[in-house]
């Protein structure tokens, strides 16, 4: 069994089911491909619900009174999955009770080494609510729409990225047989020098036990917590968080300093976008005679392909992937030959992707899918 283990780059828990937006569960769905393919048991989807959007959400719910903030995003969650039942290895959020653990731990460490500070930094809060707007001036209260900011002085969680490495580099993505994309580098390197990793939100981890009354650590760098948390709940010191490069553009450099926890190392595999408004026409499958193969196609084949085309899938994609599939599907083996599943194994393992549209790779995947991970459609279906 392989050492890597896959997890989904935390999904921010807004108003969206996947029956109706698809793409969400792209990293989901890759993370589950790639584990199955690894023989590793299922790993928990990972959720992120510290967010300010979820605040505000909960504060104008007419039910607010009566239901919490935690339970409102758990509600959100479960409907996420209707009308399925939730995923057999659970959730985890990035303000569950082991992840808030976690980040204490790493936070405090981190402050012990330097690597992070609290320091007294001008801010612009709320004169209504006291939500930290950030040093700007522009615009009025995010978090409770009013007007006026008020200059003050406040105490923050600090990460001075020009102290330490580089906020991204290429042994942070894992990707073996695919080069690291040169604008993600430099877009991580356009973050602030100056990195606040405090926040005035209604839910997440807590700062106060560092002295940082009202305010949670940021969940840009609570993303990364939740995976080392799900990783070391399977001991594993390898994990890969699967995100998109826009994300990954947004977060690494917040994440930079928790990346590594003890003999933990966590890197990213890199995907694109689905273009799943092009694969619900009925006349896709009809075309290719590829009904019985569709589910395969949205659920497990195109997350694995959007891995390698990690710009993105094209719509023109779409007709050839899918012939593609079916060919493959047709010609699995009763058996996966045992050296090319070897090699399969190792390459997945490794974040090379390119096995995706090789023929004998993809039709060994396909086999070793129907005898150890989910059902796929009756062989002999066209």
């Amino acid at each position: 069994m392989s050492d890597v283990l896959y997890f989904n780059g935390p999904v921010q828990n807004g108003d969206f089911t996947f029956a109706d937006h698809p793409g969400k569960a792209a990293g989901i769905r890759l993370a589950e491909a790639l584990n199955a393919l690894l023989d590793q048991r299922p790993v928990p989807h990972l959720w992120n619900t510290v967010t300010l959007a979820g605040d505000v959400r909960h504060r104008r719910a007419a039910d607010r009174d009566a239901v919490g903030r935690r339970q409102r995003e758990e509600q959100l969650l479960r409907a996420k999955y209707a009308p399925g039942p939730a995923p057999a290895a659970g959730l985890l959020t990035d303000a569950a009770p082991p992840v808030a653990a976690l980040a204490l731990t790493m936070v405090r460490a981190l402050l012990a080494d330097g690597t992070l500070t609290v320091q007294e930094m001008p801010v612009r809060l709320c004169a209504r609510c006291g939500h930290m707007a950030g040093t700007g001036t522009a615009g009025g209260c995010r978090s409770c729409d009013h007007p006026v900011l008020q200059a003050a002085r406040r105490d923050l969680l600090i990460f001075d990225r020009t102290a330490n490495a580089a906020p991204l580099e290429r042994d942070d993505v894992h990707a073996a047989g695919a080069r690291t994309p040169a604008h993600l580098l430099t877009l991580a390197q356009h973050a602030p020098r100056l990195l606040v990793l405090s926040r005035t939100r209604d839910h997440g981890v807590d700062l106060a036990p560092l002295g940082l009354e009202g305010m949670v650590l940021d969940p840009r760098a609570g993303l990364h917590v939740a995976v080392l948390a799900a990783a070391d709940e399977r001991r594993v010191e390898r994990p890969v968080m699967t995100l998109t490069e826009n994300a990954a553009a947004h977060i690494a450099a917040y994440g930079a300093p928790f990346r590594r926890h003890g003999a933990t190392r966590l890197r990213y595999a890199l995907h694109g976008k689905i273009p799943y408004e092009a694969t619900a026409d009925d006349r896709l499958y009809d075309v290719h005679h590829a009904h019985r193969v569709r589910k395969l196609f949205t659920g497990w084949y195109l997350p694995l392909c959007a891995a390698r085309e990690r710009s993105g899938v094209h719509v023109a994609q779409i007709p050839a992937l899918l012939k593609f599939l079916r060919r493959a599907y047709l010609a699995r083996p009763a058996t996966p030959p045992g050296d090319v599943l070897a090699d399969l194994r190792h390459r997945a393992a490794a974040g090379d992707m390119r096995w995706v549209t090789d023929a004998q790779a993809l039709a060994c995947a396909l086999a070793d899918r129907e005898t150890t991970g989910p059902t796929g459609p009756r062989r002999g279906a066209s």
